[in-house]
């Protein structure tokens, strides 16, 4: 068997697995701590500026069908108020337009003070996802008949729920960003033989923390974990330890618990800009296979800090 038929036979599996048999999970991104938003609706406002972040993640480069997912998020506190709103739109594709996921939803925070640095805040988030299935393409991937209609722009509403905790050393955040366990079905076609698809989207649970240590004037060490939870998924572990140096310059590494290790990179081109990279391996066997060569994110972030308070030193959460 050469190596494009195995390509063609892994991606096949990959998207029956992970489109169209079993349980979905949330688009995972290795740098959610420049993106939480994404995993937690109460961050929004909580940097203290008007925030746009966009992210492009290519996973298992190489690998023919495999997921690219885009983000793009405004968040911004409101003026002499406890509020906080945001925006957020994320597209997830897998397998070249086989199926394709467009998030979109609005959020809004109401922040506390709970001690004189420690705030917390709940979030709340409406929105919905437009889901497009196209069997012809997964025709291409398997050679048996698929006995199923295509689904185009299937529309289903979602909420979500966070609550985040944060002082300038410490963060903690709990939240469910999607509640509502839509199921995606076609089932028009009841002959015996005929193939049922089913593609459910279940809730992801997400706890999230760090805290930052000064170990010196120039240089900060911050220790994080992201755990996330979700029914008919294995348990999602995220360790990551990064450094930032001067204000301006952020490294470090991570690992997914039995699935990849992760280096990270940042800069904070200037008080608005700051860019971000990543790159991760696989640890399974599929990290092993030639054809895949790893797994690559780039973030952009502008912060519209003049128009707000001065920041004394840049945020590293």
């Amino acid at each position: 068997m050469n190596i494009r038929n195995k390509v063609l036979i892994l991606s096949s599996v990959f998207l029956l697995i992970c489109g169209t048999i079993f349980a979905q999970q949330d688009a995972q991104y290795t740098q959610y701590m420049f993106n939480t938003m994404s995993v937690n609706p109460a961050y929004a406002g909580s940097r203290g500026a008007l925030s746009i972040a966009a992210l492009y993640r290519s996973q298992w480069v190489g690998l023919e069908g495999a997921p690219k997912t885009q983000t793009l998020n405004i968040q911004s506190p409101i003026r002499n108020s406890k509020l906080g709103y945001g925006f957020s739109i994320v597209n997830d594709e897998i397998g070249d337009g086989v199926v394709q996921e467009t998030y979109f939803d609005a959020v809004v925070s109401y922040t506390i003070d709970v001690s004189s640095e420690g705030k917390l805040s709940f979030g709340l988030k409406a929105g919905g996802n437009l889901l497009n299935l196209d069997f012809n393409q997964l025709r291409n991937f398997d050679q048996e008949p698929v006995n199923a209609d295509n689904i185009e722009n299937r529309f289903s509403p979602n909420v979500g729920v966070g609550m985040y905790y944060h002082s300038s050393k410490f963060y903690a955040g709990l939240s469910a960003p999607n509640l509502f366990q839509t199921e995606h079905f076609d089932n028009s076609q009841r002959d015996a033989g005929s193939v049922q698809f089913l593609s459910k989207e279940r809730i992801n649970f997400y706890l999230i923390t760090g805290y930052v240590f000064d170990l010196n004037g120039n240089l900060k060490f911050k220790p994080a974990l992201l755990t996330k939870v979700v029914g008919g998924a294995p348990l999602q572990v995220d360790m990551s330890a990064s450094f930032m140096f001067n204000d301006k310059f952020t490294f470090g590494a991570a690992y997914r618990w039995d699935a990849a290790v992760s280096a990270m990179a940042g800069f904070q081109i200037s008080d608005q800009f700051m860019i971000g990279l990543a790159y991760d391996r696989e640890t399974t066997d599929l990290g092993g296979t030639q054809f895949n060569d790893g797994s690559f994110e780039v973030l952009l972030r502008y912060e519209l800090v003049k128009s707000f308070q001065k920041l004394v030193s840049p945020r590293f959460f």
